[in-house]
């Protein structure tokens, strides 16, 4: 009973320092006053002034276009990274297996510096083009992990049957195989859409003059004081990211289950 109650207490702990100071956050991002030790009444006012702010309202387009085009290059190339490693034999499979985790176990800082280095060897111009590529890069081996478990358990024969029934390679795939992986499909979209949507650290290395995600306009913003529009930005992400993370969730349940 007492072991009980203490994990009981810990987890309580736990989830209050991790989501307390996201709650102050949102509960001061409707605060009348710049100064967070006082509360003057409730309003709207900085969530009027943050959409009035043309430099955020264009970090905040560069954010969603880079992740809506990251996330659908990325599950298109990952979709097919996964059906090819799928059909490997098992020594290649194991060895572009580990080639997928790499980037996923690594740093962020890694990545970022590391893709950095590769632009400037490339001689490419650091800017919207090198943020997009960078964003597909870390998005890939996160869509061929979420798609790879629905092809695994995918019947082997269906393809066969389809080809000898007449079917191209091609009408194959698209008529028989992708209906059936769908949902690890969807499942690495979105995941790519948030991971590309949340993302700093390799967007502060690969960005160029000009090229602002929501991220890096926050990070900018704190170095100039915090102000309560802070407040309400960061609000609006989380929520925003948590209601990505719940479709997410619910894909992922849907999968296995």
């Amino acid at each position: 009973m007492v072991k009980k109650a203490l994990k009981g207490t810990y987890i309580t702990l736990m989830y209050l320092f991790l989501y307390l100071p996201i709650f102050l956050l949102i509960v001061y991002s409707f605060n009348d006053s710049r100064y967070r030790g006082s509360w003057s009444g409730f309003t709207f006012r900085w969530y009027r002034e943050l959409f009035q702010d043309r430099t955020i309202v264009a970090a905040l387009y560069n954010t969603f276009t880079i992740a809506l085009l990251a996330a659908l290059i990325a599950t298109v190339i990952g979709t097919v990274s996964a059906v090819a490693i799928h059909n490997m034999s098992p020594k290649a499979k194991v060895f572009f297996m580990n080639v997928t985790y790499l980037p996923v176990l690594n740093p962020d800082i890694v990545i970022g510096i590391s893709l950095l280095a590769l632009f400037v060897w490339m001689q490419l111009k650091l800017g919207f083009i090198t943020l997009l590529l960078a964003h597909i890069t870390f998005n890939i081996p996160y869509v061929i992990l979420a798609v790879l478990p629905k092809l695994k358990q995918l019947n082997p024969h269906l393809e066969e049957a389809a080809l000898d029934l007449g079917a191209t390679p091609l009408q194959a795939f698209f008529k028989v195989i992708l209906p059936e992986i769908m949902p690890g499909v969807i499942t690495g979209a979105l995941l790519a859409f948030t991971l590309s949507l949340d993302d700093f650290m390799v967007s502060f290395f690969t960005t160029g003059s000009g090229i602002n995600t929501l991220s890096i306009k926050i990070y900018s913003m704190t170095k100039l004081g915090v102000s309560p529009k802070i407040n309400a930005l960061s609000a609006l992400l989380f929520i925003g990211v948590i209601g990505l993370l719940g479709v997410l969730q619910a894909r992922i349940r849907k999968i296995y289950d």
